[in-house]
């Protein structure tokens, strides 16, 4: 049984209506007794077109377009649905699923970034990155902020799943039976051994957590168009991207044993001789012994 938290949002940067979901989602199926099995990587292109035909079909039975218009939203190359998988989350790691859920439920205005001006009855809104900023009459300004409050008893953030609350009630039964422990292992999805070692990608993002098919402009996944292998025309793309001159890191140096330590001494204020040859110097013919 997989699990699922979504919290429904519909706002926008400036509080423009822009309807969307955050999913937090298990990345696979809890069975048995408590048992996780790994699923494998998603598509996002095939989840994209099934979260679009679901929405156009749920409008359709609502009465909220008609078939014509489906159809065309169906055909448009942008067809203004996205979807998007961030990095999995490793069990144990509180904090980074903590920082997760307090982005997922946010509030749909940040007072920090708000600004009263009384005189005016003006409000200044900045963006995230505090290059642009709007400006709201008051009056519009409470529309704006009303028109993202729920309804009475509507439920902004829902279960699904393991984490439903039938799934919980149970849990929580078995807990005081004593019979849920924690879970034993985390088991990888069962492919042939050939078809995992083709899936690069995925055993470098297991590794550096880091999507390497992930672009970093558009966050986007990328397809591989062709594999290179000819040397000179991969020494050709490092140069023309300005990579080939540039210095690696060099290897450790290897721990070998420790070197024995040099002692010095400084005799430049010793009041003693420079020389030894002095005990065995004879006072009454001293220049036989040059010091």
């Amino acid at each position: 049984m997989p699990g699922a938290a979504v919290a429904i949002q519909t706002f926008g940067d400036f509080l423009g209506f822009n309807p969307h979901c955050h999913i937090l989602c298990t990345d696979g199926c809890f069975y048995g007794d408590g048992m996780f099995r790994v699923a494998p990587l998603y598509d996002l292109k095939k989840l994209e077109k099934i979260f679009q035909r679901q929405i156009l079909k749920m409008l359709l039975q609502k009465g909220k377009i008609t078939k014509d218009l489906a159809a065309m939203l169906s055909n448009w190359r942008h067809s203004g649905f996205n979807v998007f998988c961030g990095l999995r989350m490793q069990p144990g790691d509180a904090e980074a699923m903590e920082n997760l859920a307090r982005y997922i439920i946010r509030a749909s205005f940040s007072q920090e970034r708000m600004t009263y001006f009384s005189d005016e009855s003006k409000v200044v809104y900045r963006s995230k990155d505090n290059k642009k900023g709007k400006t709201f009459d008051a009056l519009e300004w409470l529309v704006a902020m009303c028109s993202h409050v729920p309804n009475k008893g509507e439920q902004m953030v829902r279960y699904y799943g393991y984490y439903s609350y039938y799934s919980n009630l149970c849990r929580s039964k078995r807990e005081k039976q004593n019979k849920d422990d924690v879970v034993p292992c985390i088991l990888e999805p069962e492919v042939p051994s050939k078809e995992y070692r083709k899936n690069w990608a995925r055993l470098i993002q297991k590794i550096y957590e880091v999507d390497p098919l992930t672009c970093r402009k558009c966050s986007r996944e990328m397809k591989v168009i062709s594999v290179i292998e000819d040397e000179e025309v991969i020494k050709k793309i490092i140069k023309h991207l300005g990579l080939w001159g540039v210095k690696t890191r060099p290897p450790p140096k290897t721990a070998g044993p420790p070197k024995p330590l040099k002692h010095t001494f400084d005799y430049s204020t010793s009041q003693l001789p420079s020389s030894d040859k002095w005990l065995y110097v004879d006072v009454e013919y001293p220049d036989a012994y040059p010091s």
